[in-house]
């Protein structure tokens, strides 16, 4: 699907690299097809000397030879990219965002162009190719243009299509900074088996392992994890008296709280953004 397909690039940065890696080591892109820029010549000469793909300087150069086309910026320098970037997309190409937090409403805003866009949001995971990634689209798409964002995405990790636009900022409390949420348990796992006697290296490594062990089992078995955590408490046993404990705190309630209250604060960063977009485009 993407093998003949020439992608851009437009940012060199972290998420720009996952990408790359995961298209060309997957084999789902050839190098000589993908093309990156950046204002740095450093993270060019990274993606270069790493993956064989071409790079420039020059952002307008990856924008007219681009059959799909990334925006891989920080979302603060989004908005001058779309405006310098503009008047050379058209509607052959497949625009994609993975700025984070910009709303499609704000990249139209931006673009001022009927095109076939789609918004993505990765997450961290994807540099190890574990990405949770959400992709929506915009009016415009094509048919195959949402499985060709799939094939991209699902090189670094497995992406799900989210039909209305509005849910992307449940993604973002859920998934998007989900992995805040799984790291702050994986250190307080860590403290308390220093508390317990265990050496601080040795218990970081166990609290590690135990949670990706427990994500993995629960991928691959397709069961409920309500059927899993009975299966590991028995009656009266370790297990059950610590999930009383964590039901006590109140772990449930928080975690939930915590998945609305990030939920809640993307939906007001994103009304933020299209404003400032607007207003930098003169309405």
């Amino acid at each position: 699907m993407l093998t003949d397909k020439k992608i851009g690039f437009i940012g060199g940065g972290n998420m720009a690299e996952a990408l790359t890696s995961g298209l060309v080591l997957s084999g789902a892109a050839t190098p000589e097809n993908i093309i990156c820029s950046d204002i740095r010549d450093e993270p060019l000469l990274n993606l270069s000397e790493k993956y064989g793909v071409k790079t420039t300087l020059n952002n307008t150069e990856v924008a007219k030879c681009s059959e799909i086309l990334i925006y891989a910026t920080k979302p603060q320098i989004l908005a001058a990219v779309l405006k310098e970037t503009s008047e050379f997309l058209n509607q052959q190409q497949l625009i994609i965002s993975i700025a984070a937090g910009v709303p499609l409403a704000a990249i139209e805003a931006g673009l001022q162009k009927e095109l076939r866009l789609i918004r993505v949001m990765p997450n961290i995971c994807a540099f190890v190719k574990e990405s949770a990634t959400a992709i929506a689209a915009g009016k415009n798409v094509r048919p195959g243009d949402i499985e060709m964002a799939k094939a991209i995405f699902d090189s670094v990790g497995i992406s799900v299509f989210i039909e209305e636009n509005i849910l992307m900022d449940a993604f973002t409390g859920l998934s998007g900074s989900g992995p805040a949420y799984v790291f702050l348990i994986i250190d307080a796992m860590a403290d308390a088996g220093v508390k317990m006697g265990l050496s601080r290296k040795d218990s970081l490594l166990l609290s590690t392992q135990t949670v990706m062990g427990s994500a993995k089992l629960l991928l691959e078995s397709n069961e409920h994890p309500g059927q899993l955590k009975d299966r590991v408490t028995s009656p009266g046993g370790t297990s059950i008296a610590g999930i009383h404990t964590l039901e006590q705190g109140g772990l449930r309630t928080t975690i939930m709280d915590a998945v609305e209250a990030a939920t809640n604060r993307s939906r007001e960063l994103g009304e933020m953004m299209i404003q400032s977009f607007l207003e930098k485009n003169g309405k």
